[in-house]
């Protein structure tokens, strides 16, 4: 559940602190008041697109902060857990912009990306707002919807599906390869040929590159080596030179070294490293020996390189791109040399492929028929308790054949219709086309209620569910809200009396004029303050004792339902 939301510096909101109960939490207010602010603030720190707009005019950045407490089975809770970020059931997420469009992204302590963000929210709020009616109306979005009904039974089969149309695209990828005349295939394994041969012909090693530049470098600096090398040779062997200086040393420290061991240890240090010093100089001497200029040796080195350089403008980057160019044009070469033995195995393969492509999706198909049938039955049993008796809902499934695999996609082959008949007698029609704004509301109302018994998703926020109804249907409305809230936290935006009546905490949104600015202010509603709040929805006035009374027995009615309903 959504325990606690901070706003600062959004629109017309400075500061706001909102804790929310676990039940029914109804925000109320006058049109323009500012409810879509604290929408606004819910869908952003969600992970909704962030709009310089939403800065709070003076300031130079935008807060807000989210509080969530989960069961630590959640499948939020799972996926902090594959992003290495602790949690035992609480989630904290914070989110800032700035008017420089910086955006910060905080949960549990831990920076994270827009999508990461999205991966975690989508398991906990639904955010339910007018345009969703729209959204659902679409008959392209209504299949999205049965599959979310359908759940996890309809993964594997659609991982299967993805792997299936995969391998389909590669057989049609190879096709295309046999395509054109003789001659152009002629001429195709021309180019191949020579590309595999000049490829082959060079056989780069593994580091062969890195020794031949080395080779080079030594090349270029061969008389500055030289050079070096004979001055060091000179400077150690010549008379006066370092190993006379050792010997004249060691044979002056020896004379004495008899005297005392202090004088021996130095004597012996000494002869050791006169030692060390005439094999560091058969060693310089051997180095210069076998230092000469070759220029063959030059010429091949640079000839060497400059195949491996046009290798590489030509095939890729280095030896492992190379190969894997070079594995790929061996297997076409293969496929054109032998076309026609090809193509009859490719087709054989397509055939295969497509039967089983329509196999899977005739499995997918009879899983949302079955899993649809149900749906549409509990819908209508929602739509009847919403004051819709005579409800009737129904998907149609679009008939297809065998003949129809080559347009199958990631979501199988279906094409889907919501029916839906609210009167009795009148036949099932396209959702879209009968369907009333209060209808609708209630409709979506259903929907969600079946939709929240097989998600974990635990805060359902509703913007204006009560559009387009009253009266007794509001009553009703309102009574619905009531029994889900039960088990799943509802946040609900509401003009209706009846609705707010059965809240289980009531919010007040009010504009106020502080200094000549206009804030917008969040108020949670004692017992005394809920009634008034509720007298305002009725139309009355605060010395309307009628109005109030009005307001007295709602309450009172609305606090025997939710005590039978517990």
């Amino acid at each position: 559940m959504l325990s606690k939301l901070t706003i600062k510096n959004v629109a017309l909101i400075e500061q706001a602190d909102v804790t929310f109960g676990e039940g029914l939490n109804v925000l109320s207010g006058e049109t323009g008041a500012g409810k879509s602010v604290i929408l606004d603030s819910v869908n952003f720190v969600l992970g909704a697109k962030a709009d310089r707009t939403m800065i709070r005019y003076g300031e130079s950045e935008c807060l807000v902060k989210a509080e969530f407490f989960v069961p630590e089975t959640s499948k939020a809770v799972s996926v902090l857990r594959e992003m290495d970020i602790d949690t035992d059931g609480e989630i904290i997420i914070s989110r800032k912009f700035s008017d420089s469009g910086k955006n910060t992204i905080k949960i549990n302590g831990n920076t994270v990306t827009v999508s990461m963000l999205r991966s975690v929210t989508d398991s906990l709020v639904d955010v339910h707002g007018q345009s969703e009616h729209f959204f659902l109306l679409k008959e392209s979005n209504q299949l999205k919807t049965l599959d979310e009904v359908v759940g996890a039974e309809l993964i594997p089969w659609k991982n299967e599906l993805s792997e299936s149309l995969k391998h389909r695209r590669s057989i049609y990828e190879q096709i295309a390869l046999l395509g054109g005349d003789e001659k152009e295939r002629g001429r195709r394994l021309d180019v191949l040929s020579f590309q595999i041969e000049e490829i082959k012909a060079v056989a780069l090693q593994e580091g062969e590159e890195e020794e031949l530049l080395a080779k080079r470098n030594k090349i270029i600096h061969l008389e500055k080596i030289i050079s070096s090398i004979q001055e060091a040779v000179s400077a150690m062997s010549d008379e006066g030179g370092v190993l006379d200086g050792l010997r004249y040393a060691t044979r002056a420290i020896n004379g004495i070294s008899r005297i005392d061991e202090e004088y021996t240890a130095v004597s012996e240090k000494l002869e050791g490293l006169a030692i060390e010093a005439d094999d560091v100089l058969s060693t310089l001497t051997d180095m210069s020996d076998g230092l000469y200029f070759d220029e063959n040796e030059a010429e091949q080195t640079e000839q060497r390189l400059d195949s491996i350089r046009a290798l590489k403008r030509k095939y890729g980057a280095d030896k492992k791109e190379i190969d894997e160019y070079l594995a790929k044009i061996q297997a076409e070469y293969e496929l054109l040399s032998d076309c026609e033995g090809q193509y009859a195995l490719l087709t054989q393969d397509l055939e295969k492929t497509n039967k089983k492509i329509y196999s899977i999706c005739k499995n997918i198909t009879m899983l949302r028929e079955r899993e649809g049938a149900a749906f549409c039955k509990r819908v209508t049993e929602e739509l009847k308790t919403l004051n819709i008796a005579s409800a009737q809902f129904a998907i149609e499934f679009k008939e297809y054949a065998e003949t129809d695999v080559e347009r199958a996609n990631a979501n199988g082959l279906d094409e889907i219709v919501f029916l839906f008949s609210a009167n009795a007698g009148e036949p099932l029609k396209p959702l879209g086309k009968i369907i009333s704004g209060g209808e609708m509301s209630r409709f979506m109302l259903a929907i969600k209620t079946q939709l929240s018994k097989v998600n974990e998703i635990s805060t359902y926020i509703f913007d204006e569910i009560d559009a387009g109804i009253s009266g007794k249907t509001a009553k009703v409305v309102g009574e619905k809200l009531a029994k889900i809230a039960k088990n799943t936290q509802i946040i609900a935006v509401s003009h209706l009396a009846q609705i707010a009546v059965m809240s289980d905490e009531e919010f007040l949104i009010e504009k106020t004029e502080t200094n000549g600015k206009t804030l917008i202010c969040v108020q949670h509603l004692n017992a005394a303050e809920k009634t008034r709040e509720i007298v305002r929805l009725l139309g009355g006035g605060e010395t309307d004792e009628y109005a109030e009374k009005h307001a007295t027995e709602l309450l009172k009615q609305a606090q025997e339902y939710k005590k039978s309903i517990q």
